[in-house]
């Protein structure tokens, strides 16, 4: 059994609502995690990623991606036999229900694309950091330090109107 109360830490913090559930529902996981279809997560650059996902038998048509505030759902539905019992399956091996797999993604990443080969769904992501959240050097100068001064322009809405005595 292990179970952690994160209560202490709401008290204390502003804005890690969504970093404290992702703990708590990773804590949740049981017996009852889906296991269908195999996946697997690779680094392929220092920004980038792929998923990779066993869809054998799925058609592109199948299949669906989408993207929403920082989760990625793959959905795959088959498509009913139009051909009626053409055949009798004695045994069924080839996993084809229906399926949805959802990933967690971090901020700014997003799916630069996706691709079908070989019974294989590959998502390729990209973490794209915006340039104020890069890290920057500061260049350090010599000699005496003269404070800079910054001036604020004033809205001319918020400046008043000289009034006549």
């Amino acid at each position: 059994m292990r179970t952690f109360d994160l209560s202490p830490l709401y008290r204390n913090t502003v804005g890690f609502d969504r970093l404290f559930s992702l703990l708590d529902s990773a804590g949740n996981v049981e017996g009852g995690a889906p296991t269908y279809p195999p996946y697997n997560i690779e680094r392929t650059g220092e920004n980038a990623y792929r998923v990779t996902v066993a869809v054998a038998g799925f058609t592109p048509e199948e299949l669906s991606i989408e993207v929403k505030e920082n989760t990625l759902s793959l959905r795959g539905e088959k498509a009913a036999q139009a051909g009626g019992e053409a055949s009798q399956v004695l045994y069924r091996g080839i996993a084809a229900r229906a399926f949805e797999r959802r990933f967690q993604l971090a901020d700014h990443v997003e799916v630069k694309g996706a691709s079908l080969e070989n019974g294989l769904l590959h998502v390729d992501l990209v973490r794209n950091i915006p340039e104020a959240k890069k890290p920057r050097l500061i260049p350090i100068t010599t000699g005496v330090a003269q404070p800079q001064t910054i001036e604020a322009k004033a809205d001319p809405a918020e400046v008043e109107a000289p009034r006549a005595a």
